[in-house]
């Protein structure tokens, strides 16, 4: 974001505005409906009803074609399979703002990119300086490296007309290279034994996907139907299913077969977008979000997992983010955006604090899939940073931009 004042007047930005306004509109709600469930799931796990919430997650959903069989409780259809739809998206996004967009330029991710590495790599060395010893404990370093852009962006909405254009463009920016090491976490520390026979099918899907593209094919259709395979050849390979939506993304094409048609990959994104923001996303948080405090035990809260990811969410974003970005302007790498000074900047990287959905997903990876977490509920530490991260951050830029 070195370019952010000069973002309006390149040959992509003058487009853009708008562009970025629909999506922090939607995105902003988004993170309203978020909490919203999660916190319905809270009240569900708590009340008399919390045995039908569990039966609801527990119920068992099969497919089967032939000798090929898929058979999950919904809580990790959820998980792995809508959540392949939310990582579609996430590599939709990325390919089109390294395309024409945002990140097209090295000038302008400079910033972000920086922060972002900050924010991963500090949060994770709190958390396994804490946790170090304990190796069951350790799989669950990746924890505290996310941030969840919905909830972050619908806390910085609050502030209103307030909030200059390019500090909730730098925190998306963020937020996308924060999903790139995201993507990168997953796929090498949380793949389990590797099926070969399935990755080779994985691989032929690939193959065909790039066909497609490199024949410019712009409808949709193929792409999908070949994408679906292949979820079912990652999920049955050991690498994490939701991948198989990243890796889809990347073939869509952009532009489209003719001039004055839309491009595929933007109608594409165009029209997943509400359906994550209001459907997957809520359904994600209502899935995972759900502590039956009843069971909670001062040893769960005091568990060194627990006060890792707290520690790492709370002190370690805001501190890498904050601090990687400010050696990235001192050393010339950047520049702060228009309209943006430390004392915001500061508020934004306490905001990236809030981990919730991408930290309850590396959660389920690292411990709820094996039944690690039988000492200690990792959603504590996530949902208590969170909220933490949410309150200060808004505290902190309420007082810090100009009225």
């Amino acid at each position: 974001m070195g370019t952010g004042h000069d973002a309006g007047h390149d040959k992509t930005g003058i487009h853009l505005i708008p562009a970025i306004r629909s999506f922090l509109k939607l995105e902003s709600a988004a993170g309203i409906v978020l909490i919203a469930a999660a916190l319905f799931a809270f009240i569900l796990a708590n009340s008399p009803l919390s045995h039908y919430y569990n039966l609801f997650l527990d119920t068992p959903v099969e497919i089967r074609i032939g000798p090929l069989l898929i058979a999950k409780p919904l809580l990790l259809w959820i998980n792995d399979g809508l959540m392949a739809v939310f990582f579609l998206i996430v590599g939709l996004e990325l390919k089109r703002e390294m395309l024409e967009g945002e990140l097209s330029s090295a000038s302008a991710i400079a910033l972000p990119a920086c922060a972002a590495l900050g924010g991963m790599i500090v949060p994770a060395l709190l958390y396994i300086g804490i946790n170090r010893g304990d190796a069951i404990a350790m799989d669950g370093w990746a924890i505290p490296t996310a941030t969840d852009i919905a909830f972050a962006l619908g806390v910085l909405t609050l502030l209103g007309s307030r909030v200059p254009l390019a500090l909730k463009t730098f925190l998306v920016s963020l937020a996308i290279f924060d999903d790139i090491g995201a993507i990168i976490i997953i796929a090498v520390f949380y793949s389990a034994d590797i099926n070969s026979v399935s990755l080779l099918v994985a691989a032929v899907c690939i193959a065909l996907l790039a066909l497609l593209n490199r024949a410019h094919v712009c409808v949709k259709m193929p792409y999908l139907i070949i994408g679906i395979v292949m979820w079912v050849a990652v999920l049955k390979s050991g690498v994490h299913a939701t991948l198989a939506g990243v890796l889809l993304a990347m073939f869509i094409p952009l532009a489209p077969a003719r001039k004055g048609e839309a491009s595929p990959l933007k109608t594409l994104e165009s029209g997943l977008h509400a359906i994550v923001a209001f459907g997957v996303l809520p359904l994600f948080a209502f899935a995972n979000a759900g502590i039956d405090f009843g069971l909670v035990n001062p040893d769960y809260i005091l568990h060194p997992v627990t006060f890792g990811i707290a520690l790492g969410l709370f002190v370690g974003k805001q501190l890498g983010v904050f601090t990687f970005a400010w050696l990235a302007v001192k050393s010339g790498l950047a520049k702060l955006p228009s309209g943006v000074n430390w004392s915001v900047l500061y508020g934004v990287s306490l905001l990236c604090g809030i981990g919730f959905t991408m930290s309850l997903f590396i959660g389920s990876l690292a411990f709820e899939s094996t039944g690690d977490n039988i000492f200690f509920d990792e959603r504590l530490g996530i949902i208590f940073a969170s909220i933490i991260s949410a309150l200060c951050g808004y505290y902190w830029l309420n007082r810090s931009l100009p009225r």
